[in-house]
């Protein structure tokens, strides 16, 4: 069955996943939820509908999290989602523009750009706990329960002191926001962070396989005889 196709009212929907019908209602309101309408109005929900009302269930009553939580979470999956189809879309799109040869080409080893960058003064582990617990307005105790909930991961010196990257500190205060102003929950606080984490790591891929893929795409134009197009 498609998977977008719209067919369950709202009472079967809320059914299905267990909820009351006001409370997809809510869902609907607070932009977690988006069903199609029939042309009577009336809410119709799809497959995909229902498989995001019962992450939002999940979420909500195994985990905890609030809505301003869950929010966040589905935005990011979203965007996951997005990332992972221009990727997919645009990979597709320059290899069938290097067309046959790929092969061949992908044999040379061609490196992907990007291998030997040298690590960014981001990460630069520099600051004590007492001085990232200042800049982060958190007490030190704070940054050690995120540490063994595995929220951050600072270096460690010769001697075993935590040091904190400004990478650190604006992880810490991206927590500091979710958990203070949003009221999210350690157990959201780490969902989104994960999320975050994976949408950094495949932002990264995307760009270096483009890049890598570009080349070996004016590979292929070197490679054709004088006078030839790659259309040809």
């Amino acid at each position: 069955m498609d998977k977008d196709r719209p067919v369950y009212v709202i009472s079967v929907a809320a059914e299905l996943v267990e909820m009351h019908p006001q409370t997809l209602r809510l869902y609907e309101r607070k932009g977690l939820i988006r069903p199609k309408r029939s042309s009577g109005k009336t809410r119709l929900y799809s497959e995909r509908d229902i498989e995001r009302l019962r992450e939002i269930r999940r979420l909500t009553q195994e985990l905890g999290v609030n809505l301003a939580g869950v929010e966040e979470i589905m935005r990011l999956r979203s965007e996951l989602e997005a990332l992972q189809a221009r990727f997919e879309a645009e990979v597709a799109r320059l290899k069938r523009e290097i067309g046959t040869r790929l092969e061949e080409l992908e044999r040379r080893a061609l490196p992907a750009p990007g291998g030997t960058e040298k690590p960014s003064p981001k990460d630069r582990p520099v600051y004590v706990i007492s001085v990232a617990a200042e800049l982060v307005e958190m007490h030190p105790q704070t940054l050690r329960l995120y540490e063994r909930k595995g929220l951050i991961r600072p270096k460690r010196s010769s001697g075993k002191t935590r040091l904190y990257s400004e990478r650190d500190i604006e992880r810490l205060r991206e927590i500091r926001r979710l958990t203070q102003e949003l009221g999210v929950n350690l157990a959201g606080v780490e969902e989104i962070m994960r999320l975050r984490s994976e949408l950094e790591a495949l932002q990264a891929r995307f760009e270096a396989e483009v890049a890598r893929l570009k080349l070996l795409l004016l590979e292929e134009g070197r490679a054709l005889p004088e006078g030839s197009s790659m259309g040809a």
